[in-house]
């Protein structure tokens, strides 16, 4: 297999297509149930604010869940997930792994701990999460510590 191409840096990894669904189905469902919160005359004035309020917090939950994504640049690779952000040098990525049946990337760190990284995930874009694990362990092997298997 040939080695695949060094995208240039800064590049950012994410599920693009689930980002584009999530966002889109948040704000029609936002859109909707607001709208239905206004048009409902038998609604008070506390209970249509209850309604926004609802539709605030599952935009709001889609928007998490929107949020995953990685970013390589020269000094190295920020893994910005659900609730967390976690900067690490090159040198601290030993492997890139995305296996079948996986959900997303996992990266193998120099301390033992495997850290997820949800900005690649093969859920709705396979092909293309494949394509981008491919670029970050290219990255990884020729930036962090030396080439790695696996």
């Amino acid at each position: 297999m040939s080695q695949p191409e060094l995208p240039a840096l800064p590049v950012t990894f994410r599920p693009t297509r689930t980002r584009a669904v999530l966002l889109t189905v948040g704000a029609a469902m936002f859109a909707v149930i607001t709208a239905v919160a206004l048009l409902l005359d038998t609604l008070g004035g506390g209970e249509r604010a209850a309604f926004i309020f609802t539709a605030l917090l599952l935009f709001g939950v889609l928007l998490l869940l929107s949020r995953p994504k990685i970013v390589a640049d020269e000094a190295g690779v920020t893994v910005i997930n659900l609730t967390t952000r976690r900067r690490l040098e090159w040198a601290e990525i030993l492997r890139v792994n995305l296996r079948p049946g996986d959900a997303w990337v996992f990266l193998d760190l120099s301390d033992g701990t495997s850290l997820p990284a949800l900005g690649i995930q093969p859920g709705v874009a396979k092909q293309q999460a494949i394509r981008d694990a491919r670029a970050l362990r290219a990255l990884v092997e020729s930036r962090g510590t030396g080439p790695h298997t696996g």
